[in-house]
């Protein structure tokens, strides 16, 4: 096995990201760091690295276990890399996801259900004019 492994194979292959692509990106953005500096994807990592992952609204933070480059089965990722994100960054997850729609200021936004019946309700009753009308204009 090899003792080192390209990041965004890495992240890839640890079910961190859905494609390679996207941990190539991610790393190209700056949501990929190590010790506070920023990852390019090529950037070799080994054994006892802890890489920082920013998944907005929170940022993982992973140590790794095993260099792997191709993707394993999610029964085998306690093996290669482990979980330890500080509670704080758990804390603000829940809190981003308790908040949800509360602070939707009315009227902005997609409308709700009740808010689209309402329009629904209101074009409907709206009458329609068709026909010949005309106009003078020089009057």
């Amino acid at each position: 096995m090899n003792q080192e492994a390209r990041i965004d194979k890495w992240l890839w292959a640890a079910r961190i990201f859905k494609t390679r692509t996207m941990a190539a990106a991610a790393c190209k953005k700056g949501q990929v760091s190590m010790g506070g500096t920023q990852l390019k994807p090529s950037r070799m990592v080994k054994v006892g690295d802890i890489v920082d992952v920013r998944k907005p609204p929170i940022t993982y933070s992973f140590k790794i276990l095993q260099t792997i480059e191709h993707r394993v089965g999610a029964k085998l990722i306690p093996e290669v890399l482990e979980n330890v994100t500080k509670p704080e960054q758990y804390e603000l997850l829940e809190m981003s996801k308790i908040s949800g729609f509360v602070n939707r200021a009315r009227g902005t936004g997609r409308p709700t259900k009740k808010e689209r019946r309402a329009l629904d309700e209101f074009i409907e009753d709206t009458p329609v004019f068709f026909g010949d009308f005309e106009f003078d204009l020089e009057d």
